[in-house]
């Protein structure tokens, strides 16, 4: 039922949040009013250097003392503030929305590929099975993820996202099934470069929580969206896969299908869902995900939740449904309906 929107800009322009603000609020009947929520790549060109940390403090004078102590011991504050909230009559500040401009010093994690990656992964995970009351829900460089319990007009004029401009968006309406709406559930789901909008049901939630976490992923936040954004982050940046064969461990074609291809690629193809046979998503779902390169959007094998792609000029769609995006360009160059486990790529130039 949920629905999600987004939009990457190939040759890096920036595009400010009212046309996916709009287009968000034409699948409101996608939605309950229970979570909204909104990604943008390119949001803090003046830290650009710097992994702006989003967190939600419930009782802030209680907790934020002992995260403050954390990030300076692993690193540096360089600036920080309350994110500008404006309340709605409908929704009200139960959080408080803080962000943080922190340099990891890489120093302290010598010896791995990506020790900053490294520092900032640890203290998400640390931050939100620790610091009761504290939530780190983005984690990227120069990305903002802003979202809340609403609908996606409220959650919009909650944080004023027409004020944010970035050259990719994420945006979705949750319509929550297996558990509660509340502000952590809310999409997009984000860690590090990677951030996840997803519709449908991840039926293999248990054993894609257990394979993630044998690597050393928390999954805190009780929705199956969460696992999607730490696979990514394992398949792509950990394991060196590309956005394709990413794709195709989550969502890979069907043993028969294999069994049909050339031979090298058979092979190919035999490797990946042997190797990870427990990634492989199951169940109705349509995803996106973007990092700071792009954005990819791909469904289950079978297609059971709709995904629509098109393009206008420099400009890359992927959504639920076309009539949102025609609020955001009416004029297309091109439609088209993405096969079942086909991955839609838009790559910036």
């Amino acid at each position: 039922m949920c629905g999600i929107i987004s939009v990457v800009d190939r040759s890096g322009a920036a595009m400010d949040g009212a046309r996916i603000k709009d287009a968000l609020s034409m699948m409101n009947e996608r939605g309950s009013g229970e979570g909204a929520g909104y990604a943008v790549y390119g949001a803090y060109p003046e830290y650009a250097d710097c992994y702006a940390l989003h967190v939600f403090f419930d009782n802030i004078i209680e907790t934020k003392a002992s995260l403050d102590t954390l990030l300076e011991t692993w690193g540096a504050i360089v600036h920080e503030e309350e994110i500008p909230t404006y309340e709605q009559p409908r929704l009200k500040k139960v959080h408080t929305p803080w962000r943080y401009f922190f340099r990891p010093d890489a120093s302290l994690m010598t010896g791995t590929p990506s020790p900053e990656e490294d520092i900032v992964t640890y203290l998400v995970m640390k931050v939100n099975t620790t610091i009761p009351g504290t939530l780190i829900y983005s984690s990227g460089k120069n990305i903002g993820v802003f979202k809340a319990a609403g609908w996606p007009e409220e959650v919009a004029d909650f944080y004023r996202i027409q004020d944010y401009k970035g050259y990719i968006w994420l945006a979705h309406n949750r319509y929550p099934t297996n558990t509660r709406g509340w502000w952590g559930g809310a999409h997009p789901f984000n860690l590090l470069d990677w951030s996840v909008v997803h519709n449908g049901e991840i039926t293999s939630y248990g054993t894609n929580r257990r394979y993630i976490e044998s690597f050393g992923y928390k999954c805190t936040m009780f929705t199956d969206t969460e696992v999607v954004a730490y696979l990514v982050d394992l398949l792509a940046r950990r394991h060196g896969l590309d956005d394709e064969l990413a794709v195709r461990a989550l969502a890979p074609p069907f043993w028969d299908e294999i069994d049909e291809m050339p031979e090298r690629e058979k092979d190919l193809y035999r490797a990946i869902r042997l190797t990870y046979g427990s990634a492989m998503m199951n169940g109705p779902f349509a995803i996106v995900v973007a990092n700071r390169d792009g954005i990819v959007g791909f469904t289950d094998r079978i297609k059971l939740r709709p995904l629509v792609a098109a393009e206008e000029g420099d400009r890359l769609y992927i959504s639920s449904e076309e009539a949102a995006i025609r609020r955001m360009a009416p004029e297309l160059d091109r439609v088209w309906m993405p096969g079942a486990g086909e991955p839609v790529i838009g790559r910036v130039r």
